[in-house]
């Protein structure tokens, strides 16, 4: 072998070049990637706020419902991914399962009468999130020629089939904003609050308005009726999946488990310590997804065995058709190694 690279003067440029090949594979193609996680690669926090059942930052800890709706920043915080962008998150509760969000875009005391574009914040219907009815919407200096702005008990009096299409300009939050010193915050500009019945309608009404902000109700416990305050923000209600799998897993009796899903068939598993297990980790008798491996889709294998077979070519020491079936065979082998670690 080493007589062929003597004697052939281009075969350390055809060696980088393979090298070179070889490394951009493996490290560039998207389809590379882990097929399970471990409980211990569960991250339980993103800077202050923790991450437990059913959600998950890393792919495969968690529920499937809510796969992929976190990112925990390199900063440590902690963003929710909608499809109208990525929002804040201030805090989670377990006990009363809310999410609390914050849209940089929404209006502020501070701002005033300074009205900055905004967007109009939606969730993907995929997932079991829905926005809360504790949620109040505040809109700003809206049409008067397209949005009904009333003051609502008197309008609904008068208008009662029109009732839920008002924006009420005698809104409490109209009066008393959160945070602002006094009522003149607004300056000259009209306040109204308003109940959107899906994202559309509130895509609607920010057509027709200057800009909105949304307000939810903290519970500052306290005694009814000033048990809660209002403070800026949007509260996201969210379902816990309760599983008998799950139930079983989280058992600290049967090994304490955390609950996550296959990241291909997204079916349930048990994440334990040094395995992953389908019912719960002291069970010794089942199926087990012990070990994460790197798989890549068919194509990316046969390219990588192409690549393989030129290499070999050169580094082989054969020549002609005598070692045509040698690098088929060490090719194909490749090739099924890879295809092998994929499906287990």
């Amino acid at each position: 072998m080493d007589q062929l690279f003597i004697n052939n003067p281009k075969s350390g440029n055809e060696r980088l070049l393979c090298s070179v090949l070889l490394i951009i594979l493996l490290t560039s193609l998207p389809d590379f990637r882990f097929t399970t996680v471990q409980a211990s690669h569960c991250r339980t926090s993103c800077g202050t706020i923790p991450i437990n059942y059913p959600f998950g930052i890393d792919d495969g800890c968690g529920s499937p419902y809510y796969r992929h709706i976190f990112v925990c920043t390199d900063l440590g915080s902690l963003e929710l991914r909608t499809p109208s962008g990525k929002y804040q998150v201030q805090s989670i509760s377990y006990s009363d399962p809310h999410i609390i969000v914050t849209d940089p875009f929404m209006w502020k005391c501070e701002d005033g009468s300074n009205y900055r574009a905004t967007r109009p914040f939606s969730l993907d219907t995929s997932t079991h999130l829905t926005l809360s009815s504790q949620n109040d919407y505040l809109f700003f200096n809206c049409s008067a020629e397209n949005v009904i702005v009333e003051p609502k008990p008197i309008f609904c009096e008068r208008f009662p089939d029109r009732c839920d299409s008002t924006c009420d300009s005698a809104s409490y939050l109209c009066r008393h904003l959160p945070g602002c010193a006094t009522a003149t915050a607004l300056g000259a500009s009209s306040c109204c609050t308003y109940q959107p019945k899906a994202t559309e309608s509130l895509r609607l009404m920010l057509k027709y308005c200057a800009s909105y902000t949304s307000i939810y109700w903290r519970d500052n416990g306290g005694n009814s009726p000033y048990d809660q305050v209002p403070e800026y923000g949007i509260r996201v209600n969210f379902d816990i999946p309760v599983t008998t799998h799950c139930l079983q897993c989280q058992d600290m009796t049967k090994g304490g488990g955390t609950c996550g899903f296959d990241s291909q068939s997204q079916n349930f598993l048990c994440l334990c310590n040094q395995r992953n297990v389908t019912t719960y980790c002291n069970d010794n008798g089942t199926s087990r997804h012990g070990h994460a491996g790197v798989i890549a889709g068919k194509p990316n294998v046969y390219i990588a065995g192409h690549i393989f077979w030129i290499c070999l070519s050169l580094f082989s020491g054969c020549r002609g058709s005598d070692c045509s079936f040698r690098r088929w065979g060490l090719w194909s082998w490749g090739c099924h190694m890879v295809l092998e670690e994929s499906e287990s």
